[in-house]
């Protein structure tokens, strides 16, 4: 049957060429757009694990992906600095906005007292110097390269300002582009706020049971700790857990109908073909068998063909454009699944037809 199964789909190659590209769009939807989902959330956290506070001090609300509140008291870090196992605090305001040229719509902008916050983190000043007045800024490497910038240029941010950049500092961490606490602040009309506080312990120190002290003699505020801080973009995003379902069903989807449609037309041009198998005594199991073969080796290729155009693509994307891929295996099991299952489905009415073929009706009109 498998040489039966391999003969049927090289006599009509272009049909076949057809149909295996359809189970691969469907796996190139769930693949790349996943997996883009995932690089950048990947990113993003890679950016919050450089923090090397071990613990982050913000209020309900206020780092969600979509917030711009500072609504932290600057109070609270001389608070903290008194609690047992603390060795520093630095204050971090946040903005996040619509971007006027951003690939993804937002802008993300910090705003930070450098020397405390580079100390704490490990990080510095690789061109030209930190942001001092209330129109500088320091950029990231990647930043500087996505926005073409050079040091001593300007970048217009908050919708109408233009802010000079002074610095580019290494490695990444939270916000590609930062600003003084204080001009932040001035902006934003929070005088003495910030949108959270990174908490630095003690060596030696336990930081869930620090955590804990924080929480019972302040109350009411919110304690991460960093190492479980990760940044999911599917949880942060509003609607976007919902559009990723919603793109694995449209490619369960492409791939069903492709299958069904071209195996649907092969039955209709191999009548006599089948006709003359049943004369022959194939039972309607084994015409089942012989067709949904064919879908399932269609399904396999359009797996091997839309993994590797993934992958390509996934490649290109990131030397054009440096927009991080991440594949999940979870994710990459559904596509298969979705291909695997869609060739199937997609072939079981087709096989049903072909196997209710009457073969005396055949041979008397072919």
């Amino acid at each position: 049957m498998l040489e039966l199964v391999f003969a049927n789909l090289r006599a009509r190659p272009l049909r076949t060429l057809i149909s295996v590209l359809g189970v691969a769009l469907g796996v190139i939807l769930v693949m790349l757009f996943t997996g883009l989902t995932e690089g950048i959330s990947d990113d993003m956290a890679k950016r919050s694990a450089n923090w090397k506070a071990e613990i982050v001090f913000t209020r309900e609300g206020a780092m969600e992906l979509t917030s711009s509140t500072m609504n932290v008291s600057l109070g609270y870090e001389q608070r903290l600095r008194e609690i047992e196992g603390v060795e520093s605090t630095v204050a971090v305001g946040r903005y996040i906005t619509a971007s006027p040229k951003g690939r993804w719509g937002i802008q993300h902008l910090e705003g930070i007292d450098w020397e405390p916050f580079a100390k704490m983190n490990g990080m510095e000043i690789v061109e030209g110097r930190p942001a001092r007045a209330s129109d500088e800024v320091v950029v990231d490497e990647r930043q500087l390269r996505d926005d073409k910038l050079k040091v001593g240029e300007t970048m217009r941010l908050f919708g109408d300002k233009d802010y000079k950049v002074v610095g580019v500092y290494s490695p990444p961490s939270g916000a590609r582009i930062k600003m003084t606490l204080q001009s932040m602040q001035e902006i934003l009309e929070a005088p003495n706020r910030a949108t959270y506080i990174l908490v630095k312990l003690k060596d030696g120190a336990d930081p869930e049971k620090v955590a804990a002290r924080i929480d019972s003699e302040l109350p009411g505020n919110k304690i991460n700790l960093t190492r479980n801080l990760i940044i999911d973009a599917q949880d942060r995003v509003p609607g976007l857990s919902l559009f990723l379902r919603t793109l694995v069903g449209l490619g369960a989807f492409v791939s069903t109908v492709f299958v069904l449609l071209s195996m649907y037309t092969t039955i209709t041009e191999r009548r006599k073909e089948i006709g003359i198998m049943k004369s022959l005594g194939a039972s309607r199991m084994f015409i089942v068998r012989v067709i949904e073969g064919e879908a399932f080796l269609i399904g396999i290729l359009g797996i091997i063909t839309g993994v590797v155009i993934s992958i390509v693509s996934a490649q290109l994307i990131w030397i054009f454009f440096e927009l991080p891929f991440s594949y999940d295996s979870g994710w990459i099991t559904t596509a298969i699944a979705i291909a695997i299952a869609g060739s199937l489905v997609g072939a079981l009415y087709p096989a049903w037809r072909a196997s209710g073929i009457d073969p005396v009706e055949v041979m008397v009109n072919e």
